[in-house]
């Protein structure tokens, strides 16, 4: 199995239900509603978009954009990695790749990791009560 079938597995697997209405509801302006209604696994959702050339093994722009409206950072960082990692395309690369409409999709990589202890916001204690 490639790379890039390994992905779409991959993200199949993660993908529940409610989470694939909330998927095919942020492209609604890509797939029209008959099309979108009979597509009931995320496996045919993934097929839908290739069919249609929103997806393909080195352009992934259009499932980040849907990750991130949707707010599944999970999702998009499986993306971003298999695009660092297969692709070989660095942050500071995809930028000018144009491979990626939302630069910003970067900042979720730090979302999976843990902030180091300078990172970390102190709140000072709170105030003593008068008595």
């Amino acid at each position: 199995m490639s790379e890039y079938s390994n992905l779409l597995s991959d993200l199949s697997e993660n993908i529940t239900k409610e989470d694939l209405d909330q998927l095919k509801s942020a492209c609604k302006e890509d797939i029209p509603e008959d099309q979108s209604n009979a597509i009931t696994t995320s496996s045919e959702w993934f097929s839908y978009l290739e069919k249609n050339e929103k997806l393909a093994h080195d352009n992934l722009s259009y499932i980040e954009h849907i990750f991130e409206i949707s707010r599944r950072p999970d999702l998009l960082t499986r993306v971003i990695e298999y695009r660092t990692t297969v692709l070989k395309i660095s942050e500071d690369e995809e930028i000018d790749t144009k491979l990626t409409r939302i630069p910003s999709a970067k900042k979720y990589k730090d979302i999976i990791r843990q902030p180091s202890e300078d990172e970390i916001i102190k709140l000072a204690p709170p105030p003593k009560k008068a008595v």
